[in-house]
């Protein structure tokens, strides 16, 4: 800060904030159902930042993630995978302007139709 300047203040963003970007933006890819559980949820209660599917962890400004997802059938793991870490990374640093760390996607289930046969 040069001389003649005041501070304004200080802008602090609070886990539920970054949860619910990550939430959103995850669920707006193409092929994503929808979140799935975290496993151990036991140990859940005890870490913060974690809603059902999410778990992030921001460590000198970098936001780690770990997305349980159930994907869409029809739709390649690999591709929508890739589509929610280029999303998620994008509004991490687009929307609250902290720098996106590893964004590791757990794929627990495809979500099948049940087709009866005719």
């Amino acid at each position: 800060m040069t001389e003649g300047t005041k501070s304004v203040g200080k802008t602090t963003i609070a886990p539920e904030v970054l949860l619910t970007i990550i939430r959103l933006t995850t669920l707006d890819v193409d092929g994503v159902d929808r979140f799935a559980p975290v496993p151990g949820k036991v140990d859940a209660f005890l870490k913060r930042g974690i809603e059902e599917g999410i778990h992030i962890n921001v460590e000198n400004g970098i936001v780690y993630t770990d997305l349980h997802i159930i994907i869409k059938e029809g739709f390649q793991v690999r591709e929508v995978s890739r589509e929610v870490q280029s999303h998620v990374a994008r509004a991490i640093l687009e929307m609250v302007g902290m720098e996106p760390g590893k964004i590791n996607i757990h794929v627990e289930d495809i979500n099948y139709k049940f087709h009866p046969e005719n």
